[in-house]
């Protein structure tokens, strides 16, 4: 999401850090200075980058890659306003392909694709398709879907394909409906300008999927009301490209006695999952989430991602001046489907150093996650521990332009991560991941 169109974060940068997390108070690392200052966990701290772009911990590294307005081989540009993001095995065995999302609506470098990949030629989102070698080096890109709007986050499918979720539930100059879920074929040969209808349109973030029973869970950010966190269980028994296509159920979760998520404060706090059928997931006549008068609701559904057999799914922030029930700076939440429980794993409180989480990714190293900060000040890449123990990654020193699309290679030796705009850009980042502290 654009900074400007979120909104921002109370608090700054050199804050104390104030997270609460499931545990003791020996979970909280004070600071009150910036990044550049020693973490009790992770990797160390930040080095100042001599080129102004990207401050990274002691003995790690990165790329720039795909920069939004670059010429593509082929024809074409890169488009902008780069978004989610996510990695499958490449053309060799040395190689790996990321599809990543544009979070283009009517403005910025448009996506422009072949006509058999257009969806709605009055739209200017879409998806790009790169692939790059062993050490993160760039070889080739292509524009992969265009003719979508808003293309925000999404989701990587246990059968290899990428859902790219629309964040709108309508468009200005639009010749087709908006609001819905494509799915793409990082080789290229499937794609389809055809969105999966059965998931729903609303103003989508981001798509989790259980590769067990291939049950897909989606976010959504929205206000007026609030949004909702959903499931679709599909008809398709077995996992290939478009097979949601086939249809499925769509649900939306409810929590009784928890109308809106902001008022769990306490990490390690579990809740009941109750789930209730969506009347028409097409919105025909009314937007899904006003299709409920009592269900449960947060402000800034964002990031989802499949990890440890749960999913992990991430909620911005919280501000009573907006409706919202009580105040916080971020959380992360997981769904057990075998417990069918919710459980908070953390909350970043306001005026912290960390705020606004956004996309998210479990790490292969130590059993924590990588968050992409989209909040107030300074935009880091925020790690944290098995334990839930927090520190910086990255910080971007560029600009004010959050972190989107964090996520690792398949044999976990790069992490991909984007900054948004100003312009877009992809970052490769190697270094010493098995040297976790914490």
């Amino acid at each position: 999401m654009s900074v400007s169109r979120r909104g921002v974060v109370k608090g700054g940068a050199a804050g104390a850090l104030s997270i609460a997390l499931a545990g003791s108070l020996d979970s909280i690392f004070q600071t009150s200075a910036g990044a550049d200052v020693g973490e009790a966990y992770g990797y160390g701290p930040l080095i100042p980058d001599p080129k102004g772009v990207l401050d990274l911990p002691e003995g790690f590294s990165y790329k720039t890659l795909s920069v939004e307005g670059e010429s593509i081989s082929g024809g074409g540009v890169v488009p902008g306003h780069h978004d989610g993001t996510a990695t499958f095995p490449g053309s060799k065995p040395d190689r790996t392909r990321l599809v990543r999302n544009h979070e283009q609506s009517t403005n910025g470098t448009r996506a422009v694709a072949r006509p058999e990949w257009t969806y709605d030629p009055a739209a200017w989102g879409g998806t790009t398709t790169l692939e790059v070698d062993r050490e993160g080096t760039l070889l080739s890109q292509y524009v992969s879907l265009a003719g979508t709007s808003t293309n925000c986050a999404g989701g990587r499918t246990p059968w290899g394909t990428w859902l790219t979720c629309e964040e709108t539930e309508g468009f200005s100059a639009q010749t087709k409906t908006h609001g819905w879920v494509f799915e793409v074929d990082p080789h290229g040969k499937r794609t389809k300008p055809v969105p999966l209808t059965g998931l729903g349109r609303f103003a989508h973030e981001a798509v989790a999927v259980d590769p067990h029973t291939l049950t897909a869970y989606l976010t959504e950010d929205a206000a007026g009301p609030f949004g909702l966190f959903y499931r679709f269980r599909p008809r398709a028994h077995r996992g290939d490209y478009h097979a949601y296509a086939q249809g499925g159920r769509l649900e939306a979760l409810n929590v009784r006695g928890v109308p809106d998520l902001s008022i769990v404060q306490e990490p390690g706090t579990k809740l009941h999952a109750r789930w209730v059928k969506v009347p028409d997931p097409s919105a025909k006549e009314t937007s899904v989430r006003k299709q409920f008068d009592t269900i449960t609701r947060s402000q800034k559904l964002e990031g989802a991602w499949w990890g440890h057999g749960k999913v992990y799914f991430v909620c911005s922030f919280s501000h009573k001046s907006d409706g919202a029930a009580a105040e916080h700076a971020g959380q992360v939440w997981t769904y057990d489907p075998k417990s069918n429980q919710i459980e908070l794993q953390l909350i970043f409180k306001p005026g912290g150093r960390f705020d606004g989480p956004d996309n998210i990714t479990v790490s292969p190293y130590g059993g924590g996650v990588i968050l992409a900060e989209d909040g107030d000040g300074e935009q880091y890449l925020v790690g944290t521990t098995k334990k839930n123990k927090p520190f910086a990654m990255a910080r971007n020193a560029l600009n004010g332009s959050e972190f989107t699309g964090v996520t690792f290679s398949p044999d976990g030796r790069v992490l991909f991560a984007n900054r948004q705009s100003d312009p877009g850009a992809t970052f490769a980042i190697t270094g010493p991941w098995h040297k976790l502290r914490g």
